[in-house]
């Protein structure tokens, strides 16, 4: 059981690490799976009641490695950390099958209360470098959290998030009867919920400015009506006067 798990953890590297070139070459120079290794030793310590044996077992794999994972953390199969310098693991995280994480994920908790705590990833989860994931929430199958991102809310699966906090910015990914997702994250193509919320209002402010300007337009047409009436209304204020005076001057009486 045990030669089975490490043949998939190898097989799983070079299917998701298109820089590895032999099996020597993970066995001795991948942090990643030696971090997986060291966790399904201190795993099997932790469930047998021997706490503090497995975290020791967790803490020098911390020191060797640049990973830490909590001893009672569950992992499943072909978990694929890449480069994995900063990840972290939290007591409580669950994690599924063909999992994905790169440098400087953070699976952590926001209580300090007992229980679950700590998030669970689906089968086929990939989180980009530098993301963190927090609290008890649920990363559906097959979602992808883009760099840098912060979640703190749970995610239906085939979703992609990014942002701080995260936004699903997509769904319905697609993947192949085994599971396999077919488009997977392009972490130099993300698309940026900030950007397209700015580009929507830019967009509502330049069709204001337009209709702004049309009202001024107007307004200058009225004023200038306006005015022109004043000045014919004048006119014929004048009119009336002066041919009143002069009805009035004709039909005065004559006084000898």
């Amino acid at each position: 059981m045990l030669l089975r798990h490490i043949r998939e953890d190898i097989q799983a590297v070079f299917e998701r690490d298109p820089a590895v070139r032999s099996k020597w070459e993970v066995v001795f120079a991948y942090p990643g799976f030696h971090a997986v290794l060291f966790h399904r030793l201190s795993h099997w310590l932790w469930l047998q009641g021997w706490t503090t044996v497995a975290r020791i077992v967790s803490h020098l794999s911390r020191l060797l490695t640049g990973i830490e994972i909590h001893p009672g953390a569950r992992i499943g199969r072909r978990l694929f950390i890449d480069h994995g310098m900063g990840v972290v693991i939290g007591e409580t995280a669950e994690i599924g099958n063909d999992v994905t994480l790169y440098q400087g994920v953070s699976l952590a908790g926001t209580s300090l209360e007992k229980g679950k705590r700590h998030p669970t990833l689906e089968d086929w989860v990939l989180v980009g470098a530098g993301a963190a994931v927090l609290g008890p929430i649920v990363i559906g199958r097959h979602s992808r959290i883009g760099a840098g991102s912060v979640v703190v809310n749970s995610v239906p699966a085939h979703s992609t998030v990014v942002g701080i906090p995260g936004k699903v910015v997509k769904e319905g990914g697609m993947h192949q009867p085994s599971g396999r997702p077919i488009i997977t994250l392009d972490h130099a193509n993300l698309p940026d919920p900030l950007s397209r919320a700015l580009t929507t209002l830019l967009e509502h402010i330049e069709k204001m400015d337009q209709r702004l300007e049309e009202l001024s337009s107007r307004q200058g047409v009225l004023e200038d009506r306006a005015a022109k009436d004043d000045v014919d209304l004048q006119q014929v204020r004048t009119l009336l006067k002066n041919g009143s005076v002069t009805s009035e001057d004709q039909t005065m009486p004559i006084v000898d």
